[in-house]
């Protein structure tokens, strides 16, 4: 099987290759490193209004790899961040890049169980963890082989004013469980690597530069393995795709606005990566879930040029009248991916601030972006656009035969951006590859003839949570633990402020089960956007004749209910 016709090439943007060429960099450190001397006096990020230049985020990454260097760690290690969008994420994903060892980034809303799973999955030997969610590490440190935990705050490296914003934190609004744990402070950590001398790794293009947790294609989380050389291409391939947004502007210092978080592929690509690499400027938001200081933000920040976020996100803006208010006359392009965004929802940002919503589509086993729409666009298509630069996307039958534009089948993509396979997982790995090395990405597709893709449905029964993977197998195995439960079936719902949303069906095993105590379960397994919003409980659940419960059964009665309340 092969792709020779390359339909989108002819809707190319002009100007805008249709091979990546040779990568410029040996590594990602090698792209850093290039940035840090180009742009030292540049500010690279702010924080609660406080700046941080790229000499000092030069100064910090570099104490802060000496550090890890200074652990005695294997080569090819891999230390685990969980932090929201915080200057300590740049720094230590910096850090251990500059180390040679690997990033293994945690969602830092995770159960005690989540995070058992990944530390344990991916054998991270460090973990750079916020002290709000230190409380969750303790549940199970013994079972877990970390050699040492770095604890960092809010506030531990702005100053002054990061004294109060930690004491409000921890006093006034009690957001600190309390923790006890072997640990040493993130200052405390940069402070020691100041005193050794960094040894710079030799690291190659193949070298593993993070393991990113997803679902896959089943309901286990497991880590795509990201090669230096995936991400420095798919970095490169989204500086090629914006040039034309770019093009006659003299902007000195592009910045973006980094609300989705860090750990999340697709901002640690468009935000903190491509940022870098432009030597840009990031406005981090811890939290873009409070939407009324999100919108304080962007009201005082008129020169934002770059506005990645998710459906979710958008959504959310446009619905406050006090967003309608908020002047963006820099806005080059606002980007959407994660999730599908909906037509309703792009024509009311388009109309707020007079730019469109550019979809895109990617995967972490992509890196992620595989196909955007053009930044030139003037309105929403409706689609996930072309494939970047270097990528081929086929529309595959069960067969793996492609089929004929227009028909239905699987979006497989194949491209340097695309993983090297699941960590410590080759069957995992086969089963998602085609013979002729196509990533089979589980979304059903239809491309027409000029090389646009439109997503149209999923092969696979994941619900997408405000752009974040939930597998139905995964709630159902910790569900069905449950004292009560006798059987349990998870699927998607269409949600206004989410996309979609988690139902559960339950055959009780003892009828005083209730709905309260099945939520108050889920809240202590599972993390929030994996909680059930919606609890049914029946007498049975439909079944095929060899006895696997029908999923989409359960759609279709959640549909019909739907429409007769």
């Amino acid at each position: 099987m092969t792709n020779p016709s390359k339909p989108w090439l002819k809707s190319y943007p002009e100007g805008v290759p249709h091979d990546l060429g040779t990568l410029p960099y040996d590594s990602l450190v090698d792209m850093f490193e290039v940035s840090f001397a180009q742009y030292p006096d540049r500010n690279a990020c702010e924080y609660m209004g406080k700046f941080m230049t790229y000499r000092d985020l030069n100064n910090f990454s570099q104490n802060f790899a000496a550090y890890l260097q200074g652990l005695g760690l294997e080569p090819g290690a891999r230390v685990a961040i969980m932090l929201p969008n915080i200057p300590q994420f740049q720094i230590a994903m910096l850090g251990i890049l500059r180390a040679g060892y690997i990033v293994v980034n945690v969602n830092p809303l995770y159960t005690a169980r989540e995070l058992q799973h990944q530390l344990t999955d991916s054998g991270a030997s460090v973990l750079i963890i916020l002290e709000n969610f230190a409380h969750v590490l303790g549940q199970i440190l013994t079972e877990v082989s970390l050699k040492k935990t770095i604890v960092t705050s809010l506030g531990e490296l702005i100053g002054l004013k990061g004294k109060l914003v930690d004491f409000v934190v921890r006093h006034v609004k009690k957001a600190v469980p309390a923790w006890h744990l072997p640990h040493i402070s993130f200052r405390a950590a940069v402070k020691l690597g100041a005193k050794r001398t960094v040894i710079r790794p030799e690291i190659s293009l193949n070298d593993i530069a993070f393991l990113q947790y997803t679902g896959g294609t089943t309901g286990v989380a497991k880590a795509a393995t990201l090669m230096h050389r995936n991400i420095l291409a798919n970095v490169m391939q989204t500086d090629l795709w914006l040039e034309p947004a770019m093009r006659n502007k003299h902007i000195e210092q592009l910045v973006f606005l980094c609300a989705l978080p860090m750990y999340h592929i697709f901002a640690l690509t468009a935000c903190a990566l491509f940022g870098m690499r432009k030597g840009g400027l990031l406005i981090l938001v811890p939290n873009p879930r409070d939407i009324a200081s999100l919108i304080k933000l962007l009201d005082s920040h008129p020169g934002i040029h770059i506005f990645p976020a998710v459906n979710t996100l958008f959504n959310a803006l446009v619905r406050r009248p006090e967003f309608l208010e908020v002047k963006l006359p820099n806005l080059l392009v606002a980007i959407g991916g994660g999730m599908a965004v909906q037509q309703v929802v792009a024509d009311q940002w388009q109309a707020a601030t007079g730019v469109p919503i550019v979809e895109g589509y990617g995967l972490s086993e992509t890196s992620p972006v595989a196909c955007v729409n053009s930044t030139l666009i003037t309105g929403f298509t409706g689609t996930i656009g072309l494939p970047v630069p270097g990528t081929e996307v086929v529309i595959l039958d069960n067969n793996e035969r492609e089929v004929p534009f227009g028909t239905p089948g699987e979006v497989c993509i194949r491209g340097p951006q695309v993983m090297a396979g699941y960590w410590n997982r080759p069957e995992d790995t086969k089963q998602v590859f085609t013979k002729d090395g196509f990533f089979k990405s589980g979304d059903i597709g239809v491309m027409n003839q000029d090389g646009y893709t439109k997503i149209v449905d999923r092969k696979k029964d994941m619900i997408n949570v405000s752009g974040f993977n939930v597998y139905p197998n995964e709630l159902e195995e910790v569900i069905a633990k449950m004292p009560g439960v006798l059987e349990t079936a998870v699927i998607g719902i269409p949600n206004e402020k989410s996309g979609e949303a988690v139902m559960v069906f339950i055959v009780k095993s003892d009828p005083s089960l209730t709905e309260e105590q099945v939520f108050e379960y889920c809240k202590q397994e599972l993390t929030n956007y994996k909680r059930p919003k919606l609890i049914q409980f029946r007498d049975e659940l439909p079944k095929t004749n060899v006895g696997k419960i029908l999923r989409r059964e359960l759609r279709e009665i959640a549909a019909r209910e739907n429409r007769t309340k």
